[in-house]
C-alpha cells in the first residue's frame, strides 16, 4: 500500500496541459483541499481533468497568515496538495514558509516529480559542463545584474526574466561580457516554443526590440579566463588548504589554462 502523506507538493504544467503526471492527477483528486497561487488559474487545470477538489489561495502576500490555517486543517486530519500557477512549487514560487513550519510540527511531506521550466530548458541546451548556477529571477537593478554576471563569468548561469525586461538585460550582459554566447528559451512546451543559442548580439537583432512569452536564459562561461579570475580561484583553493600543485591540477582541468602558469601564480601568492 502506498504511504499516506499529509502534504503533497504537486508540479503543474508550464504551458501544455498534457504535461502532468497520472500520479499528480490522482493526488489532486484524492486530497481534501488544494493550496494554490491563483484559484482562477488552477481551476482551469482542474476543470480540464474534471477535478472537483476545493481550492484555497496561497501566495507570497498571504503566506504567513495561511500557515496556521493549513496547519489546523492537517491537524484535523485533512490532506493538502500544494501547487503553483505553473511548474514546481518552491522553485521561484511560494511554499517555503509553509513547508518549513509544517516540517517543524512533524507533518509528513512529499514532492511529486514533474514540470519545471529550468529543467525543461537545460535538458535541451548543450553544455561542456553539467554544473550550472540557477538564480531564479534576475534582479531588476542594472548594478545587481552586472555583479551577478561578473561573479559567474566562469559558470553556466541560468535565470528567469520577464519579456518586457529581457532585451535590456541582454544589453547589460553584452556590456559586461562582450558578445558572449547565450541560450534563450521562450514559451517552453507551448505552440511557439523556441530555443535560440547564439551570440548575445545576434539574439538582440533577432527580436528587434520585441519579445513575448516566459523567458529562461543561460549565459555560457568564457572560453578564455583572465589571470584575475584564476588568481581569485587559487586564493579560494589555498584557503581550503590546497597546495600550489593541487591548484594547478584542479584549475587546469576546469579551464583552458596552462598548468605551469597556474602553478607559478600559486607560488607567487605564497
Amino acid at each position: 500500500m502506498a504511504r499516506e502523506f499529509q502534504l503533497y507538493i504537486v508540479p503543474t504544467p508550464i504551458g501544455n496541459l498534457k504535461d502532468i503526471t497520472l500520479r499528480a492527477i490522482e493526488v489532486l483528486k484524492s486530497v481534501d483541499i488544494i493550496a494554490c497561487e491563483d484559484t482562477r488559474t488552477t481551476q482551469k487545470l482542474l476543470n480540464h481533468y474534471e477535478i472537483t477538489t476545493k481550492c484555497y489561495s496561497y501566495h507570497k502576500y498571504n503566506e504567513k497568515e495561511r500557515v496556521k490555517f493549513f496547519k489546523n486543517l492537517i491537524l484535523a486530519g485533512k490532506k493538502i496538495a500544494l501547487v503553483s500557477d505553473a511548474g514546481t512549487p518552491l522553485i521561484c514560487d511560494p511554499g517555503a514558509i509553509l513547508i518549513e513550519e509544517l516540517i517543524k510540527d512533524g507533518v509528513s511531506v512529499t514532492s511529486l516529480p514533474g514540470a519545471c521550466a529550468v529543467t525543461t530548458f537545460i535538458s535541451q541546451v548543450p553544455r561542456v559542463s553539467e554544473e550550472f548556477n540557477f538564480i531564479g529571477f534576475i534582479p531588476r537593478s542594472g548594478e545587481q545584474i552586472k555583479k551577478i554576471i561578473s561573479d559567474n563569468i566562469d559558470k553556466n548561469l541560468i535565470f528567469y526574466e520577464a519579456p518586457e525586461r529581457i532585451l535590456n538585460t541582454l544589453k547589460i550582459i553584452k556590456s559586461v561580457r562582450g558578445d558572449v554566447k547565450i541560450a534563450l528559451g521562450r514559451e517552453l512546451s507551448k505552440l511557439f516554443e523556441e530555443i535560440n543559442i547564439d551570440t548575445v548580439s545576434n539574439v538582440l537583432n533577432r527580436y528587434n526590440g520585441e519579445i513575448k512569452g516566459e523567458i529562461v536564459c543561460l549565459i555560457y562561461p568564457s572560453d578564455n579566463i583572465d589571470d584575475d579570475v584564476i588568481v581569485d580561484k587559487i586564493i579560494k583553493l589555498k584557503s581550503k588548504g590546497y597546495k600550489p600543485k593541487d591548484c594547478a591540477v584542479i584549475l587546469s582541468s576546469l579551464y583552458d589554462y596552462s598548468k605551469n602558469k597556474i602553478y607559478n601564480l600559486a607560488l607567487s601568492l605564497e
